[in-house]
């Protein structure tokens, strides 16, 4: 796609995107960096998670009040980074669930933390089993509330990946890889999740990864295997493919009016090589007709 463009390059295994302030944050999950970057591709690294360094899952979002909230796999915590900079235990995950593998985060307007676990160790093995993993196990959801307390919401999940919550608050959407569906769940009003439905069957070949939602309420999601980033309405109505070239693994859109899809991308047909020779992860960039949606972060500024 001749408008398709690069933002940032040198990047080994990116993940969790997210537009917040006027930048795109994401983490680099083989360097254990959270990292911002602008439009005009200026980059900085805003921190390091607690742990001992080790690769692992490391997603992130905000709570309503600007602090951000940090899955740390190293220490099966969710970690809150107050306005001093520090960090503290925002929820303790390890006390509630006897699981490892945490990934996504989803943070609503009440300051409610949905968080997703895969039950098994994916690592060193990709979505088609090219590069097998520890044995599959259904994963799960669970809920941090304000206060710190966590409790599992849902469970049962093909390799739960990117999370979205409406802004209405009324629904919390799950990508599930092995699955190749997007599955929606009602929000209650003490957070739990009830009626459980597929929200768009994406065919036997895709494996959803990160996902974002636009104003018209349909969603973007990354696919690592199929090297695209594709845009379905509820019930699986394909609305716009882009060809990323590698494996495309988290999706966001921002820009000061929100309409800038912009994708994390990397070779991941190397397997562990990824990991140890020339970073091949990058940042995508592409306009696109419809914004984020009305209220989310990218779209504060430009009052839409």
């Amino acid at each position: 796609m001749s408008d398709l463009r690069t933002l940032m390059t040198g990047i080994v295994f990116g993940e969790s995107l997210r537009w917040h302030d006027g930048r795109l944050w994401f983490a680099d999950w083989a360097r254990q960096e959270i990292i911002a970057v602008d439009l005009d591709g200026k980059s900085e690294v805003m921190l390091r998670p607690p742990g001992d360094g080790g690769f692992g899952p490391v997603c992130i979002d905000w709570l309503p009040d600007g602090r951000l909230l940090l899955v740390s796999g190293a220490t099966r915590s969710v970690v809150r980074q107050e306005p001093d900079g520090t960090l503290v235990t925002h929820a303790d995950l390890s006390r509630a669930f006897d699981v490892q593998q945490w990934n996504e985060i989803a943070v609503d307007s009440r300051a409610n933390a949905y968080l997703n676990n895969i039950a098994f160790d994916f690592a060193g093995g990709d979505q088609r089993g090219n590069f097998p993993g520890g044995e599959f196990r259904p994963g799960l959801v669970a809920l941090a509330t304000p206060d710190g307390a966590v409790r599992q919401v849902a469970d049962g999940f093909g390799f739960p990946n990117g999370m979205a919550v409406t802004p209405d608050d009324s629904t919390l959407i799950v990508a599930e890889s092995y699955a190749h569906v997007l599955t929606a769940f009602d929000i209650t009003p003490d957070g739990s999740l009830a009626n459980r439905r597929v929200w768009a069957h994406l065919g036997d070949a895709a494996a959803p990864d990160g996902i974002c939602l636009d104003a018209e309420g349909a969603i973007w999601y990354a696919d690592v295997p199929n090297h695209h980033c594709v845009r379905v309405h509820e019930g699986g109505d394909v609305l716009q493919t882009v060809d990323t070239g590698l494996g495309c693994f988290s999706c966001a859109l921002g820009g000061s009016d929100g309409r800038t899809l912009l994708m994390v991308v990397a070779d991941w047909s190397k397997g562990p090589e990824m990991f140890t020779g020339d970073p091949t992860g990058r940042i995508l960039a592409l306009d696109v007709p419809v914004p984020a949606p009305p209220g989310a972060p990218s779209t504060e500024a430009a009052g839409l």
